[in-house]
C-alpha cells in the first residue's frame, strides 16, 4: 500500500480509474455471531463489495432505524462489544487487504478514550471511522486524533445541511463524504434518485473527495440509479435483513453473496 494514501483512498482512486463505482456493505459486528461476522465480511468482499463497514453494537443508536437497532441488540445479547469488534477487524485484516470502516456511537469512543480508541483502530487494521451522532461543532477532537492515527474520519452530509455546513463537512472529511440520501434513520424510506441527484451534484462541487450515498438503498436498481451521480453507494439495512432472515450461517453467507453480486453486476452494467 502507498504509505501516503489510505486503503480507502487507494480503493476509490482505483475504482475511478476503472470507471467503476464503490459498493460499501454495512454489517453489524456480532450479529448473528462474531464468527459469522468474519465469514460474512469475507463473503461480501468476495462477492464484489469494495469496502465493508462494521457496526460496533450500541444499545441506543440515534441514526439507525429499527432493522439495525434490533441487530445491535441481538449482537449485544450474544456478548459483542467494541473490544470484540476491534478483535474481529484484526482477524479480518490478517486475511484481507480491502478497506474496513468502523461505525459507532460517540459514547463508545469517549468511554474507550478517544486517543486510545484511534490507536486501537489503527493497530486492528481499520482504515476509517464514522461517528454519526458526533455534532459537527464537536467533531474536531475526533478528526484531529483520527488523522494522527492515520485513520480516515468520514463525515455525514444530510439533505437538510446548509451550504456553509456542507463546506465544513467536506473540509473535515477524509476518505469520502457520506451523503445521507433520505432524511431520517437508516433503512427508512427508499432512496429516490430524482430527489438525490441535485444535492449530490451540489456536494460534489464542494469537494474533491468521492461522495457515496447511503440510507434507504435497498435494490440493485436503486444502487445503479444513484451511481449515475454519486461515486458509490452504502447498503446496510437490506444486508442485515437478508442475514437475519436466513435459517443458518451457511444460508446467510450464500444469501448475502447472492445479493452483493446482484448489486455489483447492476452497478457495473454498461
Amino acid at each position: 500500500m502507498n504509505r501516503n494514501m489510505s486503503r480507502i483512498d487507494e480503493k476509490l482512486k482505483s475504482l475511478k480509474a476503472g470507471k467503476r463505482k464503490a459498493l460499501v456493505i454495512f454489517l453489524t459486528a456480532g450479529d448473528p455471531g462474531l464468527s459469522a461476522s468474519y465469514d460474512l465480511t469475507l463473503c461480501a468482499f468476495d462477492a464484489g463489495a469494495d469496502i465493508v463497514e462494521l457496526g460496533a453494537p450500541f444499545s441506543d443508536p440515534l441514526a439507525d432505524g429499527p432493522v439495525i437497532q434490533k441487530s445491535f441488540l441481538r449482537s449485544i445479547a450474544r456478548g459483542a462489544n467494541l473490544t470484540k469488534t476491534l478483535i474481529l477487524a484484526e482477524k479480518i485484516r490478517k486475511t484481507n487487504e480491502n478497506p474496513l470502516v468502523i461505525m459507532l456511537a460517540s459514547t463508545l469512543v469517549i468511554n474507550h478514550g478517544t486517543g486510545r480508541f484511534m490507536r486501537d483502530c489503527a493497530s486492528s487494521g481499520i482504515d476509517g471511522l464514522i461517528i454519526p451522532d458526533a455534532p459537527l461543532e464537536e467533531a474536531g477532537e475526533f478528526t484531529g486524533k483520527a488523522k494522527k492515527a492515520g485513520l480516515d474520519m468520514i463525515m455525514l452530509a444530510a439533505p437538510t445541511s446548509t451550504p456553509s455546513r456542507l463546506r465544513r463537512i467536506c473540509s473535515m472529511s477524509r476518505g469520502f463524504v457520506y451523503y445521507i440520501n433520505v432524511s431520517g434513520v437508516t433503512g427508512g424510506a427508499s432512496a429516490d434518485r430524482k430527489e438525490g441527484v441535485k444535492p449530490i451534484a451540489r456536494l460534489k462541487k464542494l469537494t474533491s473527495l468521492p461522495v457515496l450515498a447511503g440510507f434507504g438503498v435497498k435494490t440493485p436498481a436503486q444502487a445503479r440509479a444513484l451511481c449515475k451521480t454519486a461515486d458509490g453507494v452504502i447498503i446496510g439495512s437490506k444486508a442485515i435483513e437478508i442475514i437475519h432472515s436466513a435459517k443458518s450461517k451457511t444460508v446467510a453467507v450464500k444469501a448475502l453473496a447472492r445479493f452483493v453480486r446482484s448489486v455489483r453486476r447492476e452497478m457495473d452494467r454498461k
